[in-house]
């Protein structure tokens, strides 16, 4: 990428008083839990479930299943292209840190829950279906310019500095392909279906150098 791309990062407590920032997308799930009458408790409740989920599962030492709970972060990446001061929003993630109350440690979490991308919307939702009407090609560059983008984020200087992880991203994708379940069960996930078809969300992902 050029030189005059430059990256800067911004976070935002996900708790019971967020606010949603003006250029988050209405669609985000967590923007959607902070809007409305109810918003205050709807965070309450989300942020309780989440906290006894991990309890449930980290149940080593931890009888009364309160021992840890999650600090989430908001990380909205904002992309200068010109260098010129003007920014405009690339992708949000969400930021975990676990707390554990026992030894009162701060453990670093994963990044890169909940991806959004208003790049990848565009191509999906305008790009490809006007391309897709013309020809039934592989579209060889198609998702080039996220992958791009992605790729000097993460390997930026703002970025490593702030991080010590990589993103692990978790996507739910609509699909016609038949999907056939392997031997192999995550303990929190579950069991992983695999499909061998191409792709073109595969295809996407693996210009962002991201794999399944």
């Amino acid at each position: 990428m050029d030189n005059q791309f430059t990256c800067s990062i911004k976070r935002i407590r996900f708790d019971e008083n967020y606010q949603p920032a003006d250029n988050t997308r209405l669609t985000t799930n967590f923007a959607n839990l902070a809007r409305g009458e109810s918003r205050q408790e709807n965070l309450r409740r989300t942020l309780a479930m989440i906290n006894q989920r991990f309890n449930s599962l980290a149940t080593s030492d931890n009888p009364k299943g309160d021992r840890y709970s999650l600090e989430i972060d908001i990380i909205s990446a904002e992309l200068d292209v010109e260098g010129h001061g003007q920014t405009f929003p690339f992708i949000e993630m969400l930021k975990s840190t676990v707390i554990d109350h026992k030894t009162n440690e701060r453990i670093e979490g994963m990044i890169g829950n909940s991806f959004s991308s208003y790049v990848r919307d565009y191509d999906f939702s305008v790009v490809l279906p006007s391309i897709s009407d013309k020809t039934d090609a592989k579209l060889d560059d198609f998702g080039d310019l996220h992958g791009k983008l992605y790729q000097h984020l993460i390997h930026s200087d703002v970025f490593k500095a702030e991080f010590k992880k990589q993103p692990v991203i978790c996507l739910s994708v609509s699909t016609t392909k038949t999907y056939y379940r392997t031997a192999h069960v995550h303990p929190v996930l579950g069991v992983e279906y695999k499909n061998d078809d191409y792709s073109r969300t595969d295809a996407y992902f693996r210009k962002m150098g991201l794999s399944v």
